[in-house]
């Protein structure tokens, strides 16, 4: 519902001093924290951030090049909100809600201080279905109607949190524009509400649910570094830290195309232009792989670039984050990437010094932490107002400089999430992709998702796991060894070890982010796993009786290992026809020694 009061006084101060996006202004009184102003005669927007007696700290969301003493600050008596309806899934926004066709319809190329669009077009017609009934009684979260946003996902019209009562009045099915009311409600002191189709809600409040529940199952990315060593649960939280060049913004588009949603919010936060613009470009011509549908259908794009006012870039992940609430409150699993929050940091950062706040580490403010807590804590799987399920997955990219894991917005945001996927240099440099480190890496929902695997995968997949982490695990010790003394002299059963490593690093691990291995099933992963872990265990014990590993390894079918994964998931037999050669090689290898040992007798 609309958050501005029908009934509210408009109020008027004077601007004192501009720095800026930061504007400080006087005869605020009337004023509240956090209430959004327009700033001077282009009414640029800005928001209240800081009130002291009658004078008020406003961040403007807009260019303030022009902006003069004493010009007028008028009040509009809502916090900054979003617009929540059909006609969100397909947009582009900017780091404010503003839809970007719709600027460059209104303004071209380059956008005026102070232009206003509606975040929703209300040209649009819609097809209109009631999901009640006059004299149904409902509350916050209850469907009153529905409308097939696009061919992937029906937009479900809710009642507002917070109202209850009997319905009065349904809108009849049939076609529609946003701009009337879907139902009228009548609460228990016969008060009567109208119920908009366009609401609104504040992006800095988060939307309530029943309950939340335990992160057990998990969110299929099709990547087997995520799903096999560091999975990801849905209503999870994780982030992608890399220097520059590793893959963030590469991996998360794969995320975003293949991750198990079915809604995607893409925010980019400070990125540079022409990676913004490679996603505006790419993402409407991408397939679902799902539907076969284009991926727009069930996507939501909010570009705030690094040429963007500051301010903007700060709201941009707090606009981001409701949208994702709406539609988990419809019942859907949502997913936001987040590219970057170091450059959101920045904006803080930026922000804080203007209001000559203390600085903390490195410039930041010291509510950084705070702030990021505030942002990947509204992430969860929980149980709707209205009984459903749904999530909200939250993957942030973080921009260490230098690759520095130990920088602050790194380390406090490893407070507040359960899964750390860092990327490491050396592997994007070697073209290994994705270039996530199996070292460097961590899931603390490992073993909340392990029953789920167990159930729909494979009960084994929890044991294949940790017998993975550990062979690389004492590979990274062995590699120490090979640095300094060569390999040669190591004792076979560590080259083995090794060589294993080298199996999973090069054959599981690994993928193509193009062709058909951009996407593996969990079930394929685990097959490709099985195959070499069953070769290890036959390998070792050959390696027991004194069998040299050149004769183990010397052998095409061992070399095969490394294709798998070019095999499609449902390929049965060709991982079945491997497991064959396999076996034959190292029984033909084992039969010859004992023929050697005995003819030496």
């Amino acid at each position: 519902m609309e958050s501005k009061n029908s009934s509210y006084t408009q109020h008027s101060g004077t601007v004192e001093f501009v720095n800026g996006p930061v504007i400080r202004a006087s005869g605020m009184r009337g004023f509240a924290m956090r209430e959004v102003v327009k700033v001077g005669p282009k009414a640029l927007m800005g928001e209240i951030i800081k009130m002291e007696g009658d004078e008020a700290t406003i961040q403007v969301y807009e260019d303030t090049d022009g902006l003069r003493i004493h010009e007028e600050v008028v009040g509009t008596g809502e916090p900054l909100s979003v617009e929540l309806g059909p006609g969100l899934i397909g947009s582009f926004f900017d780091g404010i809600g503003r839809p970007l066709d719709s600027l460059l319809e209104a303004e071209g190329m380059y956008v005026s201080p102070g232009t206003s669009v509606n975040m929703i077009n209300r040209k649009r017609l819609w097809d209109i279905t009631p999901a009640v009934k006059v004299g149904d009684l409902v509350s916050g979260g209850v469907v009153l109607a529905t409308t097939q946003e696009t061919p992937l996902l029906v937009h479900k019209i809710m009642t507002p949190p917070g109202v209850e009562g009997e319905v009065t009045w349904i809108i009849p099915g049939g076609r529609y524009h946003t701009e009337g009311d879907v139902a009228k409600i009548r609460d228990a002191f016969g008060r009567e509400f109208s119920i908009p189709i366009i609401q609104r809600w504040p992006v800095r409040s988060p939307r309530p649910y029943r309950e939340r529940l335990l992160p057990n199952e998990p969110f299929v990315t099709g990547q087997r570094v995520i799903d096999g060593l560091f999975p990801l649960a849905k209503g999870g939280t994780a982030c992608i830290p890399g220097g520059f060049g590793t893959g963030k913004t590469v991996t998360q588009h794969q995320l975003a195309k293949w991750g198990d949603a079915q809604v995607v919010i893409y925010i980019g936060c400070g990125e540079r232009g022409n990676e913004m613009t490679d996603v505006l470009e790419q993402f409407p011509v991408l397939e679902d792989p799902r539907s076969g549908r284009p991926l727009m259908e069930r996507t939501i794009l909010i570009a705030n670039t690094s040429n963007m006012p500051v301010a903007a870039r700060e709201a941009s992940i707090y606009t981001g984050i409701t949208l994702a609430e709406y539609f988990r409150d419809m019942g859907y699993d949502v997913a936001i990437m987040a590219d970057s929050t170091s450059r959101w940091a920045e904006a803080l950062r930026e922000l804080s010094g203007r209001l000559e706040e203390i600085p903390a580490e490195e410039g930041f403010p010291a509510y950084l932490p705070s702030r990021l807590a505030e942002f990947y804590e509204r992430a969860g799987r929980v149980v709707t107002l209205n009984g459903e399920n749904g999530s909200v997955s939250v993957i942030g990219a973080v921009s260490p400089p230098g690759g520095d894991f130990t920088e602050p917005v790194t380390r406090h945001t490893k407070r507040f999430i359960r899964c750390f996927w860092g990327l490491d240099k050396n592997l994007a440099n070697a073209r290994h992709y994705p270039a996530i480190s199996w070292t460097d890496s961590y899931s603390e929902y490992a073993d909340e998702v392990n029953g789920w695997f167990c159930t729909n995968i494979n009960p084994r997949w929890g044991d294949l796991r940790e017998e993975a982490r550990n062979i690389l695990a004492e590979d990274n010790k062995i590699q120490q060894v090979i640095k300094l003394v060569g390999e040669d002299v190591l004792p076979d059963d560590q080259r083995i070890i090794a060589f294993t490593a080298f199996l999973i690093k090069n054959g599981y691990l690994q993928q193509n982010s193009f062709g058909s291995d951009s996407f593996s099933p969990p079930l394929k992963g685990f097959e490709i796993l099985s195959v070499i872990l069953e070769f290890y265990h036959k390998a070792m014990e050959l390696i027991r009786k004194e069998i040299p590993i050149s004769l183990i390894k010397d052998d095409e079918s061992v070399e095969a290992i490394t294709h798998l994964r070019e095999l499609a998931a449902d390929d049965k037999e060709g991982f079945d026809n491997l497991r064959r050669r396999l076996d034959a090689h190292l029984n033909r290898v084992a039969a010859e020694r004992t023929r050697k040992i005995r003819g030496g007798e």
